[in-house]
């Protein structure tokens, strides 16, 4: 079969589109039989309570599988987990060559050390403002803020144009960290022309801009001159600005600083070496907790999401070895809620109010701002870059169709919904969907990797809803029972309504299976094993309103 000569430019997303975690995003150029594919950003979501047990949820990547031999790279715009966090995982399987800021390949690296059996992955590093190419793109790394150090938006340029592909951002005129985004640069693409503008639409439904970093910053160290006791201060773990912000508060307040959590760890000791913490003073150790006074110490910890194991909640339920928090101490959640963990994040703060604690969060005075763009600010992304056609990405339904009618009423000539999975043709012609691809999600469950089936993550969760119950059927060679069948329940409620024992029903309806079939038909094994399981879901059901998973072994 001849291969088709007529190029196109194409975007596929396989993660973040629909979704707000998980970005992984694909462009393609050439014959439709023949492309040339790049991949921006490798990245995780986190797992809720209908996924017991699994450590990561990462994307899908069969299609980008299926053309390894036209994948020429992997470019990753900055080091948040939702940006970068599956590429140890993935890389394995793609063994594409990584393009990284320095901070993104420390924090790789770190990672790595930490983790048993992570890959070394060949890493080009890039800074902001240089250019390279991969396979048919030639790209320029574009400075923005946002809350990390050295995020980029990147300029992609092929033979059909220019694509801006924004990552995360906003417009900050004083960011505690790093340049400000680089009006100049984009300004100059869309002097020459830019085809389509892949832009963020986490805060699409926000009105005004941002608040500044700076801005916050004077917030958190009013709270902390203020605070009578400790300050425990939480916040996400690769907000360096925002660490430094409150250290730099800490020192100025005459208080010293203690860092808890293996997340912000790793962290400040890529940013040390980096430069980021230059001209701090040296932070404390668990062991000196005890003899700093409550008023000469802020506390800055992991667990801003309510996640049980961080340093936050081990705090609230008062199980850290050498540090605890008092009555009067203050609590300064300098995040926002991610979708979803509302309930975790309620938890903690009552435990820590139940206990004494002062618990300040973004309501009650300015300590977090996103490092999303709001209206404004996306309003004047458009006016810089002018692009033909805008394609909204990072972020649920809601954003995507809010940012869908804001590049409209701006002006944009051209704007393509799109979700996971789509296909979207930006060269030749109109933006328009012409196919879609494998996408969805596999999960990280312990040392293993696959589906939810594979993972055995369906039976899992109607284990959490309703336990198991094992049956073991023995008969002797005339075929009746030889003595009582044994069974085990667990998790399975302990007595009926009446107080009767729910194993001795479910017994009874186990041995009553067995006696109801006839003797000849009980050669059968399979007939014998599929009677006893329906008796004892159903004795279940019938006195606990449940049916357990019941697993039957028959014997002669």
């Amino acid at each position: 079969m001849a291969k088709s000569d007529k190029a196109e430019l194409v975007f596929v997303p396989l993660g973040g589109v629909g979704e707000i975690g998980m970005n992984f995003a694909l462009y393609g150029f050439g014959p439709a039989d023949a492309r040339e594919w790049i991949i921006i950003d490798v990245g995780v979501t986190f797992p809720d309570a209908s996924l017991p047990g699994v450590d990561l949820v990462l994307p899908d990547t069969r299609f980008i599988e299926e053309e390894l031999t036209n994948l020429r790279g992997i470019i990753i715009t900055h080091a948040h987990e939702d940006h970068y966090g599956a590429l140890h995982d993935t890389w394995p399987r793609l063994k594409a060559p990584v393009w990284m800021t320095p901070f993104a390949a420390g924090l790789l690296e770190a990672k790595r050390q930490s983790e048993q059996g992570a890959p070394k992955i060949p890493v080009t590093v890039y800074r902001a403002g240089e250019k390279f190419t991969v396979g048919p793109f030639e790209i320029e790394a574009i400075a923005v803020s946002h809350s990390i150090p050295e995020p980029v938006s990147l300029a992609i340029t092929s033979p059909a144009g220019t694509v801006i592909h924004t990552g995360d951002w906003k417009i900050d005129p004083a960011p505690e960290i790093g340049p400000m985004t680089d009006e100049a640069r984009f300004r100059a693409y869309g002097d020459k022309g830019v085809l389509a503008l892949v832009c963020d639409s986490t805060n699409a439904l926000r009105e005004g801009d941002s608040p500044s970093e700076q801005q916050v910053g004077q917030g958190l160290r009013k709270v902390i001159e203020e605070a009578k006791g400790r300050v425990a201060v939480t916040t996400f773990s690769s907000n360096v600005g925002r660490i430094r912000s409150i250290a730099e508060a800490a020192r100025d307040a005459g208080r010293q600083v203690l860092v808890m959590g293996r997340s912000l760890k790793r962290v400040i000791d890529v940013s040390s070496e980096l430069g980021y913490m230059d001209g701090l003073p040296e932070f404390v150790s668990e062991e000196d907790y005890g003899y700093i006074p409550r008023e000469n110490l802020v506390v800055i910890c992991t667990g801003s999401q309510g996640e049980p194991r961080a340093a936050l909640a081990k705090l609230a339920r008062d199980e850290m070895k050498s540090v605890a928090l008092s009555p009067g101490d203050t609590v300064v959640f300098s995040s926002r809620t991610i979708p979803g963990n509302e309930k975790a994040i309620l938890e903690i703060k009552n435990l820590l109010i139940d206990q004494g604690m002062k618990i300040i969060e973004d309501g009650d005075a300015l300590v977090h701002v996103s490092g999303h763009p709001r209206r404004s600010e996306l309003k004047r992304m458009y006016e810089w870059v002018r692009p033909r056609i805008g394609v909204p990405v990072h972020g649920e339904a809601a954003h995507l169709v809010g940012q869908g009618s804001l590049m409209s009423m701006s002006g944009i000539p051209e704007v393509a919904q799109i979700r996971d999975g789509d296909m979207l043709r930006l060269w030749p012609g109109a933006a328009e969907i012409i196919d879609q691809v494998p996408f969805g999600r596999v999960y990280k469950d312990g040392k293993l990797i696959g589906s939810d089936e594979a993972m055995g993550i369906r039976d899992r969760r109607k284990l959490s809803f309703a336990g198991h119950v094992a049956v073991n059927v023995v008969l002797d060679d005339k075929y009746e029972l030889s003595g009582d069948p044994d069974l085990v329940a667990i998790g399975v409620a302990e007595v009926d309504a009446g107080g009767e024992a729910l194993e001795e029903l479910m017994l009874d309806a186990a041995i009553g299976a067995v006696d109801s079939i006839p003797r000849a038909r009980r050669k059968d094994l399979d007939l014998v094993q599929e009677a006893v399981r329906r008796a004892v879901r159903g004795a279940a059901n019938e006195a606990w309103g449940k049916k357990p998973l019941v697993t039957v072994f028959v014997t002669r």
